[in-house]
């Protein structure tokens, strides 16, 4: 058997590679996109029914129904059920940030949500550690 690989493989392999990458990445976009958008839409409602006299004890308590629906699922504790209340509440008074929202990953908006002291502060120093 001939283990020299001739010049055409090596193009077609690395097309291939070339493919699989770019669908790796374009399948990670859109599971940060639905997630994004899964979190606005528990922010939003979180927000609503707080508003219209639920309480704040709702988010321990759908913690807690969630966790026992959903044995052993991540990203649903009381702590981070109150970031997607901020989430909502913070972005959707903006025009523009709104649009982009799904463009970032959840936990470049915790770093935006904990370290800005309002929403206009800019941000790039920090998005650009990680």
């Amino acid at each position: 058997m001939n283990n020299e690989l001739s010049p055409q493989y090596i193009d077609f392999f690395r097309d291939v590679k070339d493919k699989i990458r770019s669908s790796q990445y374009e399948a990670a976009k859109a599971v940060n996109t639905a997630i994004i958008k899964l979190y606005w839409d528990i922010g939003s409602s979180l927000s609503e029914k707080m508003k219209s006299g639920w309480g704040k004890s709702i988010v321990e308590t759908l913690s807690g129904d969630i966790q026992k629906e959903f044995p052993g699922i991540a990203g649903f504790g009381s702590r981070n059920l109150w970031y997607m209340v901020q989430f909502y509440e913070e972005y959707s008074i903006s025009e523009i940030l709104q649009p982009l929202v799904a463009e970032i990953s959840w936990a470049k908006h915790l770093i935006i949500m904990t370290k800005c002291k309002n929403i206009q502060e800019p941000s790039d120093s920090f998005l650009m550690d990680g």
